[in-house]
């Protein structure tokens, strides 16, 4: 005798399992949405050590230095001492002044495009300096201008500054990045809608300036607690 077996599709034996119908999906935990809103997270995460990390240094300068007072009065001593420097000095008419140019800002600015650098020039005395300091770029009285270039022209301001600055402001007002302008890069100032443009030819560090023959020196601090500043010198590009 022969027996024969007929099976159909709806057929659910072991042997002949009913086919999955349903589409298949990853476990929930990864999942597109879910593995992006892990991402999100971790990242803001890292932004925010990012911003706390940034201002460490400005906290760390504030608590040993009582504000920053010591800092401030650091870069005036080395004004004052450059002052006592240079009464010897003879003055000297310049020969070449750039063209005025009046669709130039009319407030006073410096800029160093290869550090990212624009912020307006401060004035103030050098028994008034905190002043022009806390907010950014201090012209030191009692030196030359752009202009009048009987001296040279010098320019200071904090590295670090203030813990009321944000980052950009830091970065973009302050000398933080002074140390990073190199040999051959330019710096513009815009001084009474004139463009001056010098070329850096040297740095130094120390706590004085070493050359007078400078038609710019800028300067700021090397480090928070330090007597160390940066200096870079800069020539006037006749352009």
């Amino acid at each position: 005798m022969e027996i024969y077996h007929s099976y159909s599709a709806e057929d659910t034996s072991p042997i002949f399992p009913k086919p999955d119908t349903k589409p298949h999906r990853l476990p929930r935990s990864y999942s597109f949405p879910s593995l992006l809103a892990k991402l999100s997270k971790t990242l803001a995460l890292l932004g925010v050590l990012l911003v706390i990390s940034s201002f460490l240094p400005s906290v760390w300068y504030s608590i040993k230095t009582n504000g920053g007072l010591k800092i401030s009065e650091l870069i005036a001593l080395t004004a004052k001492k450059s002052v006592e420097k240079t009464t010897s000095i003879v003055p000297q008419e310049p020969d070449y002044q750039p063209r005025y140019d009046p669709k130039l800002p009319a407030e006073n600015r410096i800029k160093m495009i290869s550090v990212g650098i624009d912020t307006p020039i401060r004035e103030a005395t050098i028994d008034d300096f905190e002043t022009a300091l806390k907010k950014g770029v201090w012209r030191v009285s009692d030196f030359g201008t752009p202009y009048s270039r009987e001296k040279p022209a010098i320019f200071a301001a904090h590295r670090y500054g203030y813990l009321a600055w944000s980052i950009p402001y830091r970065l973009k007002n302050s000398f933080y990045s002074l140390p990073k302008l190199k040999v051959g890069d330019t710096v513009e100032i815009i001084w009474r809608q004139r463009k001056y443009v010098y070329e850096v030819y040297a740095e130094s560090k120390g706590d004085e300036i070493t050359d007078y023959t400078a038609s710019l020196i800028l300067y700021t601090c090397e480090a928070l607690n330090s007597p160390v500043r940066i200096f870079k010198y800069a020539r006037l590009l006749t352009i």
